[in-house]
């Protein structure tokens, strides 16, 4: 009996480190490298271990053209072989069309036992896609997990809430949102590296997914991304009795409409 995939989901982003901003506070992206997702790589370490039950784990992504630079990174920390969808309509892809993108391929694939995604990407963490994904594919969620362990069809797992850790059970499938404590990504060594040269990888479009043409039409559209600038009043409240400080911070906020 063949054992059914892992499949971890992970997005290939506009490194950090790189963004610049120009005079008029809008975000220069232009000389910017890409990564996966740090916490992405969270996720594909977290099926990783899942699968060392003799799952093959599935490393799965949506991108353009530029996202095919991080197949041979994934495959490196340790999954059989990666599927990439690519589509240049990822560039301005929200929440609605990704979750439709990798739930068709997902479904495509079939045959899984767990979707692995990190709570959110380190880009936006907008922490919509693992939600999305279980209700298109009509299976549980399970978020925040910070430990998860599979036993034949049982999910197990511990989430971090307000309270604590809250110890949660799922029949499988189920899609699972992990933090970034759930562990620590080793740096791949140079033999995994070079095995990964000889995995497999599949590329698709989303004409191979049988998705209507509105699939790939974002609800959202980002008009402009700028710098968060704060201004400061340097109101000094230094002289006159304490009630009298009081009276003039009081007045000072309702100027400002904070009360």
């Amino acid at each position: 009996m063949t054992m059914a995939n892992i499949i971890v989901c992970y997005k290939w982003v506009i490194d950090e480190a790189d963004i610049r901003f120009s005079s008029d506070s809008s975000i220069d992206t232009s000389k910017a490298q890409g990564k996966i997702s740090e916490y992405d790589r969270n996720a594909i370490e977290a099926g990783v271990q899942l699968g060392q039950s003799g799952n093959e784990v599935i490393a799965l992504t949506f991108g353009g053209p530029d996202a095919k630079k991080s197949i041979k990174e994934a495959l490196s920390r340790g999954p059989a072989k990666a599927v990439f969808v690519n589509d240049e309509s990822a560039e301005n892809a929200d929440g609605f069309v990704t979750a439709e993108v990798l739930a068709a391929a997902i479904k495509k694939l079939g045959n899984y036992q767990a979707i692995i995604c990190s709570e959110g990407a380190s880009d936006t963490y907008a922490r919509q896609i693992g939600p999305r994904l279980a209700a298109l594919l009509d299976i549980p969620v399970l978020t925040s997990v910070s430990e998860v362990s599979i036993e034949e069809s049982q999910i197990k797992a511990k989430r971090k809430i307000e309270e604590g850790l809250q110890t949660v059970t799922a029949q499988a499938p189920a899609v699972i949102c992990v933090l970034p404590e759930i562990n620590k990504p080793p740096i791949p060594s140079l033999k995994a590296v070079l095995a990964a040269s000889k995995k497999s990888v599949e590329e698709w479009g989303i004409k191979d997914l049988e998705l209507s043409d509105s699939a790939s039409e974002p609800r959202i559209r980002v008009k402009s991304r700028r710098e968060y600038t704060m201004e400061r009043r340097n109101i000094l409240i230094a002289e006159g009795a304490a009630q009298e400080k009081i009276n003039m911070l009081v007045e000072s906020l309702k100027k400002e409409g904070i009360i």
